[in-house]
């Protein structure tokens, strides 16, 4: 009901592959494409179908300029392989007929910056990811995107359709501006609470037990920070390491947050929480935040949290966890794949092991899932052919998987574990219960329950890999124990009844917040760090409780109580 509702109201408010590689007599790009013309009337169905279905060919090569959002270590692809030619690119050439040419390459922040350059200077590439709501408005408002509520329409697979649909709020929803789909969201599939990595093998040097709530925990770092297992040289061992955003934007989390132990508190820092009564309050600002600041404040004082935290980049804490200097990190279940497959490479012996920190006294572990969508691909206004990006989707998320089985290069780019951002549009499309799915497959051929042959690419590539694990774990090397150790180890902690999760009641944006949000985000992460590192007392929070309420926290509270009522029909 939710899709058709919708498709509904997308269409009220606007309006197979082959071997062959490089067909077509004259090379298309962008708006300089040569329209068909006097072409024969096979070679105009041809067209037409192409910029009409999921997986029409196009008759000549299109070739799109592209703003490149990058992985670290050129995404682990192999060494031949770049951004422009790989097995994604090369496998949407065959299929689609299309090429990308990357205007800018960039990851992190460098990405950010030339999104930011591309806009201002108003020289967008055809298409590029971006990162926020935010920027999408401006860029709807400013007239620089494409609508892409007709692409949507036709040249979605039923696939694509139901996966959006498989979500209780569909990312579509964060797409639409005045009724208009702007962009192809990328929707956050439940992928449960971050698990705490730790150095096993520092733990059996010290004769410590695995942990089970935050208390526990931080006694085990504390041990690696005083007893120095790693032989890094008295006060080199690094403790707890984290980002200086601290916490996960509303419903979004990555590596090195302090999520889980926020939530030990009761504290859920930068979400829209439902209370009893109905009303909306917004986590940053409610005392049970005050009592966890003052355990992340303790462990600053006692070097138990890296003191450098506000100085390092994501790319910094990878590399003291892959030089042996810190053993303790809150990552999500594919953290094996980045940063610690590295880490295995230069430091076989090492032992690192994942494990799920219960934040309630009843033993459950309480976490909000994330938001429907955080990055979106957009298309340059005046582009020839803006439904390329859904049917890029529709071959990369769709038909690669179910017809992709047999891919050995496909299967290899999922066995050495190449990052999601060698794809031309560094995004995921999938089920929101997709990694629930992959689990239960895997693990299902391994133990017998399922026929390996009835699993898709991806898993089948999976399954290859944990079975020669399971099989040679003495001599596997950091590819095969990665994927073993994300896929079924990590996994099958997340596949637990005691998980609770919460959702985040508000993802939008409110008229308030187009002027002042800004400046009320500022003033949190600045109280928060100032209270960590000590500039600030800790009562202070009770201070900026107040001015943040005053500088446009209370009207906007309001604001988004009211649009919740609103969205539940009251």
């Amino acid at each position: 009901m939710r899709r058709k509702r919708w498709l509904a109201a997308i269409l009220a408010a606007g309006t197979a592959c082959t071997a062959l590689f490089g067909c077509g007599s004259r090379q298309i790009v962008g708006t300089e494409m040569a329209r068909p013309g006097e072409s024969s009337e096979k070679e105009l169905q041809a067209w037409e179908e192409a910029k009409n279905t999921p997986y029409g060919k196009y008759p000549e090569l299109i070739t799109y300029t592209l703003g490149k959002m990058t992985g670290g270590n050129r995404s682990n692809m192999p060494e031949r392989d770049t951004y422009e030619d790989n097995v994604y690119t090369r496998y949407l050439r065959e299929c689609l007929n299309i090429q990308n040419k990357d205007v800018f390459e960039a990851m992190e922040d460098q990405y950010t910056v030339n999104v930011d350059m591309a806009i201002a200077s108003g020289e967008l590439p055809d298409v590029m990811v971006i990162e926020d709501r935010e920027t999408l408005i401006r860029l709807a408002e400013g007239g620089m995107i494409a609508d892409l509520s007709e692409a949507l329409e036709n040249c979605a697979s039923d696939g694509i359709k139901a996966m959006y649909d498989s979500y209780e709020v569909s990312a579509l929803d964060s797409a639409m501006i005045d009724g208009r789909l702007m962009a192809l969201p990328e929707p956050s599939f439940v992928d449960g609470p971050n698990l705490l990595w730790l150095r096993r093998d520092w733990m059996d040097e010290l004769g410590l037990e695995a942990p089970d709530t935050m208390e526990e925990a931080v006694e085990i770092v504390r041990a690696f920070v005083e007893q120095d297992p790693g032989n890094n040289g008295e006060g080199n061992t690094i403790g707890l390491v984290c980002h200086s955003d601290l916490t996960g934007e509303t419903g979004y989390r990555y590596e090195f947050q302090l999520n889980t132990l926020f939530a030990s508190y009761s504290a859920f820092p930068k979400q829209w929480i439902l209370q009893e009564d109905g009303t909306v309050v917004y986590g940053s600002v409610q005392p049970q935040v005050k009592e966890a600041l003052a355990e992340v404040r303790k462990l600053y004082e006692e070097k138990l949290l890296d003191d450098s935290f506000m100085l390092r980049t994501m790319a910094n804490i990878a590399e003291l966890i892959v030089d042996g200097k810190c053993g303790s990190f809150f990552g999500p279940w594919w953290a094996p794949n980045n940063p610690l497959m590295e880490a295995m490479e230069k430091n076989p012996d090492a032992v690192w092991e994942p494990y799920l920190i219960r934040t309630t006294e009843d033993g459950k572990l309480q976490y909000y899932d994330q938001n429907p969508s955080y990055k979106y691909v957009v298309v340059r206004k005046d582009f020839e052919h803006p439904e390329i990006v859904f049917k890029m989707a529709s071959v990369m998320f769709d038909k690669m998987r179910t017809e992709g089985r047999y891919n050995e290069e496909l299967a290899y780019y999922f066995q050495t574990n190449v990052d999601s951002t060698a794809r031309p549009i560094s995004i995921n499309i999938d089920y929101s219960d997709a990694l629930h799915r992959c689990y239960e497959d895997i693990n299902g051929a391994l133990t017998g329950k399922k026929d390996p042959d009835e699993l898709q690419v991806l898993e089948y590539a999976y399954y290859e890999k944990c079975k020669d694990y399971l099989e040679n774990s003495q001599s596997a090397d950091a590819e095969t124990w990665a994927a073993y150790e994300s896929r079924i180890r990590a996994c099958a902690l997340l596949d637990n009844k005691d998980l609770e999760v919460c959702s985040t009641v508000f993802s939008g944006e409110t008229e308030t917040m187009k002027t002042k949000w800004s400046k009320l985000q500022e003033m949190e992460k600045k109280l928060y760090l100032e209270i960590i590192t000590g500039v600030k007392e800790l009562d202070e929070f009770d201070r900026f409780v107040e001015e943040w309420m005053e500088a446009g926290g209370d009207q906007i509270t309001l604001e988004v109580t009211e649009a919740v009522r609103e969205a539940k029909g009251a």
